[in-house]
């Protein structure tokens, strides 16, 4: 449903006077996305798995329990990394690989063409 025009003005009043103050804030607001959090934690998931992986096989030979206990963090990571992509949703995935794309110009494959919207 569209503001209305009245509507429309008080919220351009409001990020005005957002902006005049606290610049900082508004600056902040207008760059932060939906998605920021949930990639932030697919990171830190992913780094998780990672090291779950690095300590099993490291520790394998020492006990089977140290070995274990990276197994669970290795499960942890991969269940967060699960919950947080859930959580993104098919739009946040789609806002992360157009951003991606557009910061790597040479990561596009052979067929992508820069000026066709994405069809699934």
């Amino acid at each position: 449903m569209p503001l209305s025009e009245d509507e429309q003005r008080i919220l351009a009043e409001i990020e005005k006077n957002l902006h005049e103050s606290d610049p900082r804030l508004a600056r902040e607001v207008s760059e932060t996305t939906v998605y920021r959090h949930a990639l932030g934690s697919l990171k830190w998931s992913v780094m998780g798995a990672v090291l779950g992986i690095i300590v099993m096989i490291a520790t394998l030979q020492i006990h089977y329990l140290l070995a274990f206990c990276g197994f669970l963090l290795m499960l942890a990571s991969a269940i967060g990394f699960e919950r947080n992509l859930r959580l993104m949703g098919k739009a946040g995935v789609d806002h992360f690989s157009r951003a991606f794309r557009a910061a790597n110009p040479g990561s596009r494959r052979e067929g992508d063409r820069a000026d066709e919207p994405d069809i699934d």
